[in-house]
């Protein structure tokens, strides 16, 4: 198990590097930052000394092993938009994404896990044909026209929710659907297929035979049994609301990384946009370790030998 973790920690670092050398490069084939900075109608020699003052006119391997050596001693530049550290300005924004990804992470599993096991329990049921609808929704309807609708209904015709900022409690209530509801639907999809499929199996029929109640069951069995799965999806789900809520976050005007990385991609940020590429894939990486963990502890069974 050590033995792995190790190997783990290791590719994770290497992963993480590749990460910072193909944004660090792609980033700059967007075009150059001092036609946005300084006024087009601003001599060359003006574009020219901001170049150099900001270090872009030299080699962009030199560019790259500066940046890199800043990176380790906690240096990611200053952002070019903002004239701050693009640390601070990321670390400023990290709780309200942290925040709403959670908020959207807790609708997504609070209503797809029971009706996945309600709905893969009793096959053909009324609560089994919501929870296939409630699958096939979440998968198909886009979350930014979602995201329209509910400003909409609960926010303009109805005014029960605000429609923008982080104000309130209540702030969060409709980004958190807008942005988990595709969560939620591969949940529900998940966790009845898993209840279908272990349901059948024949520990299952054997604890029936000996009169163990269908409550027990469930808990004992079929719900951890297929935990192992959900476990799996909730980490990967957990890493997609952390690092994809772009749009909801620009829709709703929310104070978080996804808006902000919004900003610094349209201002050509180089520095902004290369700390929020690392800090996402940071977060993702750390889930997927702690993920493999987590198999373990919820099944003795699983040993790691390599």
């Amino acid at each position: 198990m050590q033995r792995y973790l190790l190997n783990r920690l290791a590719q994770s670092i290497l992963l993480l590097f590749g990460v910072l050398v193909i944004v660090f490069f792609l980033i700059r084939l967007t075009g150059d930052p001092a036609s946005l900075m300084v006024p087009k109608e601003a001599p060359a020699e003006q574009k020219e000394a901001f170049r150099e003052a900001m270090g872009f006119n030299r080699p962009l391997h030199i560019q790259f092993f500066d940046y890199a050596f800043g990176m380790l001693q906690g240096d990611f530049g200053n952002s070019l938009r903002f004239r701050k550290s693009s640390l601070e300005l990321i670390l400023s924004r990290l709780p309200a994404t942290f925040y709403l990804a959670t908020a959207a992470l807790l609708f997504a599993v609070v209503i797809a896990v029971p009706i996945g096991i309600i709905g893969g329990s009793n096959p053909g049921s009324a609560l089994d044909s919501i929870g296939r609808a409630l699958g096939l929704l979440g998968q198909t309807i886009p979350n930014f026209w979602l995201a329209l609708i509910l400003i909409l209904i609960f926010a303009v015709n109805l005014g029960w929710f605000p429609s923008f900022g982080r104000d309130t409690p209540s702030s969060v209530v409709l980004p958190a659907i807008a942005l988990g509801f595709a969560s939620m639907g591969q949940l529900v999809r998940l966790t009845r297929s898993s209840v279908l499929e272990i349901r059948n199996e024949d520990y299952i029929r054997t604890a029936r035979s000996k009169g163990i109640s269908q409550f027990k069951i469930g808990a004992r069995h079929v719900f951890r049994n297929a935990s192992l799965a959900l476990v799996s999806v909730i980490s990967i789900q957990y890493s997609y609301l952390l690092g994809g809520s772009i749009y909801i976050e620009t829709i709703f005007a929310w104070p978080g990384l996804g808006n902000l990385l919004q900003q610094a991609v349209d201002g050509r940020d180089f520095p902004l946009v290369q700390a929020i590429a690392f800090f996402i894939s940071f977060f993702v990486i750390l889930l997927t370790l702690l993920t493999d963990v987590a198999y373990a502890l919820i099944d003795p069974r699983i040993r790691y030998s390599r």
